[in-house]
């Protein structure tokens, strides 16, 4: 199966936050600081602390969400040239390969830790942090999809 695709900037952020959330150590924090500002809350309610202490609590979550939610996504589009070039990528039973009009490369599926399925991507990791988007819009149809996803689970194990 061949595919032929671009990035849609709005489709891409998501895609990252999704990444980025889906992080065992950044969805701990996430909780961690909820629970704590729950906490503050609840504390500040029963006027057990300060409301200084409370609008630290509080910062402290907004400053956490909006750097996840709109800071990383932002730093690490603007600086993958990658979002910005046209791709065609082939998918067989041995790997798979991506091409662009400065080359080309081959993986062996093996080369692939594990994948994760998004709204509007296939999540392609080759480690933790190394991993590549092939975006749902350069499928044909929902069949072609539908193959995609069955071919990544015979081949690759998912999170």
């Amino acid at each position: 199966m061949t595919i032929h695709f671009g990035y849609e900037k709005g489709q891409v952020l998501q895609a990252l936050r999704y990444h980025f959330i889906s992080r065992p150590e950044i969805r701990i924090m996430i909780i961690l600081v909820n629970v704590f500002a729950l906490a503050s809350l609840v504390l500040y309610a029963l006027h057990k602390i300060t409301p200084w202490a409370f609008m630290t609590g509080s910062l402290l979550w907004i400053v956490l969400m909006i750097s996840f939610w709109f800071i990383l996504p932002g730093i690490v589009y603007r600086r993958a040239e990658t979002f910005r070039h046209e791709f065609s990528m082939n998918f067989e039973q041995n790997g798979f390969s991506l091409r662009h009009e400065r080359g080309s490369r081959e993986w062996q599926w093996e080369a692939l830790s594990n994948f994760v399925e998004s709204p509007n991507f296939f999540h392609l990791y080759f480690d933790a942090r190394s991993f590549f988007l092939v975006p749902k819009s350069g499928f044909k149809d929902k069949d072609e999809v539908y193959e995609m996803r069955q071919l990544l689970k015979q081949k690759v194990k998912k999170l």
